[in-house]
């Protein structure tokens, strides 16, 4: 292993659904002030998945246009982060491998701890690429954030993947060592195998993510990362966008430093602008800000940028990169924005059956409906089986 080798992020895709439901209309169903949405959390709508719409299909839309750009020679191992999975035995890779048409020599398996997972398989990849630089990882973050209907976490939800291909001579970001890290055995957010949708203590969520921030950043100073001044940005995991703002906060009083709001939006506010209109995405959420960033922001040659993954449970890492010089010419801010704006407003009856929609258990034949417009779509189940198919 080279110690001097440069591995990070050599470019970055993401995806969301067909439809959307906009705060709005969310709060004219339930008579909320739309201002305890657009600014009290900071959300103003949540993409919503069609029922032939899964984490392997947004997975795929985001991993294709990466594979069309740089072939698949060099890509010898896909790790999927998700805690949303489609399989408690398979991994939603595997599916994603099949509709991209990737070679059989290839290794593939799926990660999850909640929001972090995302994180965990961006550092997995870069031990792989240190290991061989001639190998390439691409790497997938889906989720699908889904709450029951009138709880308090239902304005919070919404779903998109992030493909990164992680690579020697990174084109977009490179990421540094070393890593804070911090793990704590708490019950903030969690699951069950037999519910479809998670359980939530909010006030001791953020109570745990704001620990984690302070553990995670102890750690790394501890081993020798940068001063907090040297960061230019940070992409925080945002649950919703406020959060950001308030982890920050937390960190620069922690740190000794006075709390300046316009330097704080300096350093936040363009990370938040896609997870504002896509909602949580769970362990692509962090990396959507990072989408956000490059996309949006004026130019960032050699900066410094610090990310805060958080998952509830919980496990956090702080981390640093350094975006690359050329970077520009690489992004894709173009299909990302017109991901955002093509998706299909929804009513709240609409989105109603959406959320409450789940294929029937028997093993029998459900096609499902054909509803989205994406590259890939989940055609149904049958004897059990999953079935996608391009369109």
């Amino acid at each position: 292993m080279s110690g001097n080798l440069s591995v990070g992020i050599h470019d970055l895709s993401f995806s969301t659904t067909r439809f959307v439901l906009t705060h709005a209309t969310l709060a004219a169903h339930n008579g909320t002030d739309i201002g305890k949405y657009h600014a009290g959390i900071g959300q103003r709508s949540m993409s919503v998945p069609a029922v032939d719409e899964d984490i392997v299909t947004m997975a795929a839309a985001a991993a294709a246009p990466i594979v069309a750009r740089h072939g698949t020679d060099r890509i010898r191992t896909i790790v999927f982060a998700t805690e949303t999975s489609v399989d408690q035995a398979k991994a939603a890779g595997i599916h994603v491998h099949s509709l991209l048409g990737m070679p059989s020599a290839t290794r593939t398996v799926e990660l999850k701890q909640a929001c972090y997972g995302g994180t965990a398989a961006l550092q997995f990849a870069i031990g792989i690429v240190h290991r061989d630089p001639s190998q390439q990882v691409l790497v997938i973050a889906s989720d699908v954030s889904k709450y029951e209907l009138d709880n308090p976490g239902e304005a919070t939800q919404g779903a998109a993947a992030v493909a990164m291909l992680v690579s020697a001579d990174p084109a977009l970001v490179r990421i540094e060592e070393p890593s804070g890290v911090f793990t704590a055995d708490i019950m903030d957010f969690w699951r069950p195998n037999y519910r479809a949708t998670a359980l939530v203590d909010g006030h001791e969520s953020i109570s745990a993510y704001l620990q984690a921030v302070e553990g995670a950043w102890k750690d790394y100073a501890e081993q020798g990362g940068r001063a907090l001044d040297e960061f230019r940005a940070f992409c925080y995991h945002q649950p919703f966008t406020k959060m950001a703002y308030k982890a920050h906060r937390h960190l620069l009083q922690n740190c000794g430093h006075e709390i300046d709001e316009a330097r704080i939006a300096r350093a936040i506010g363009l990370t938040t602008t896609y997870n504002a209109e896509i909602g949580n995405s769970y362990t692509a959420s962090v990396y959507l800000g990072l989408a956000a960033l490059l996309d949006n922001a004026d130019d960032l040659t050699d900066q410094a940028i610090g990310f805060l993954s958080y998952g509830s449970g919980s496990v956090a890492e702080f981390f640093g990169g350094t975006v690359v010089p050329g970077y520009r010419a690489r992004l894709r801010s173009g299909p990302h924005r017109e991901a955002i704006a093509r998706r299909q407003p929804v009513d709240y009856d609409r989105y109603r059956e959406l959320h409450e929609y789940s294929f029937p258990v028997d093993g029998g034949d459900h096609p499902a409906p054909k509803e989205t417009t994406g590259p890939y779509r989940l055609a149904g189940l049958s004897g059990h089986k999953r079935i996608y198919e391009p369109r």
